[in-house]
């Protein structure tokens, strides 16, 4: 069974930083193309960041390009996300998802993100 579980998320002061993590199991992590997606209240999923299989081909959207950085381990099968700079319309519940630009199909709870001061 897939399973994906989000983690590191919490409260932030505007500027902070925080780095997600994603534990991934029931699959070939290796083998797959990851992305990090989010969900801000009352609004659409956004896709953020997706890097492929081998840590290369690494994309941002436009909204996060620069402060935040998505990378992997295999050998621990985790997905990580830092993000720096954090804004106010960063507040939003992170999820990661298997597949590349790919925003169907999170079955995960995500991680919760506010940022505040």
């Amino acid at each position: 069974e897939v399973e994906l579980v989000e983690s590191g998320g919490g409260l932030v002061q505007p500027g902070g930083s925080l780095t997600l993590s994603c534990a991934a199991s029931g699959f070939l992590f290796r083998g797959a193309p990851m992305t990090w997606a989010r969900q801000a209240p009352g609004k659409g999923l956004e896709w953020i960041s997706s890097i492929m299989n081998d840590g290369t081909r690494i994309i941002y959207a436009d909204s996060v390009r620069g402060r935040f950085t998505i990378s992997r381990d295999n050998a621990k099968n985790t997905l990580y996300l830092q993000l720096n700079g954090l804004k106010s319309e960063d507040a939003a519940t992170y999820y990661c998802v298997r597949g590349y630009r790919n925003t169907v199909g999170i079955q995960s709870k995500g991680t919760p993100v506010t940022v505040s001061s």
